[in-house]
């Protein structure tokens, strides 16, 4: 993250990008992630989840608690307090429910001036927002974004820590079936960690066991069918949903190793 902000400075290069990593290290997996990809492992059959997506709503906590000690952060427009709606002018004196850095739960409030600001993280779902700008919470870069019209950073919000789970491949027996499966979310907009899985153990039966070519071909099936086909009413599912809109990579790679495969 400090040398793409240098880079950013000495070549004017903004933008930035979350990131998925999977280190193998002494008969382990390290898995980081710092963004809203996603990696699984399927391991006879059953899914391990290697990650969780960070966003507006899986870390609103945390969001909260660095703006309630930094309240300058949010300059004059957002508040740190969330709400189930966006409060009216109209609401002033009123109780609405909220909630805080410190909350789980719901409690009632008296509205005053300061809760009509806009809410910190407002939105559900993919449709959540930090600061009404970006869906995630951690990446790497984006040194330059700011709110829309305003001079309001995001960065101190957007995290570069990934979290970091592991994997010990010297507990178990793995067969040439069992993968580890790394993702954008492109792909898990639109498709599940059991629909995934299926599409793993469709593909890779269609294959000898032997054929290292069968996990690249599991790796494209899964974007070609998140991807969709392209209808008069743009790219659909084999379901008719729509396909996914956003950019979508995989990589399947397998745990068994080469001496599993003879």
């Amino acid at each position: 993250d400090d040398q793409i902000e240098r880079e950013r400075a000495s070549q004017h290069l903004p933008g930035g990008c979350c990131a998925l990593a999977a280190v193998y290290l002494m008969g382990k997996f390290y898995v980081a992630n710092a963004g809203d990809s996603r990696a699984i492992i399927i391991r006879n059959g059953e899914i391990i989840p290697m990650s969780r997506e960070f966003t507006p709503e899986t870390e609103r906590q945390r969001l909260q608690f660095l703006a309630f000690l930094r309240p300058e952060l949010l300059g004059k427009e957002f508040t740190h307090l969330e709400f189930p709606r966006r409060i009216q002018p109209k609401e002033l004196g009123k109780k609405m429910l909220y909630r805080d850095q410190n909350m789980n739960g719901w409690a009632y409030k008296k509205i005053e001036e300061d809760d009509l600001k806009f809410p910190l993280v407002y939105g559900e779902g993919k449709k959540a927002r930090m600061m009404a700008t970006i869906g995630v919470t951690r990446g790497l870069g984006d040194h330059d974004l700011k709110v829309f019209s305003s001079n309001i950073h995001i960065k101190p919000f957007l995290s570069c820590f990934p979290e970091v789970r592991v994997y010990d491949l010297t507990l178990y027996e793995h067969c040439p079936d069992d993968v580890l499966v790394l993702g954008t979310d492109g792909l898990w907009d639109v498709t599940n960690d059991k629909e995934v899985a299926g599409v793993v153990m469709e593909v890779l039966t269609s294959y000898e066991p032997n054929d290292p070519c069968r996990y690249t071909m599991v790796a494209q099936e899964l974007v070609v069918r998140s991807r969709g086909v392209l209808k008069e009413r743009g790219w659909r599912l084999a379901n008719d949903k729509l396909g996914s809109g956003d950019d979508i990579s995989v990589f399947v790679i397998p745990l068994g190793g080469p001496g599993n495969y003879t």
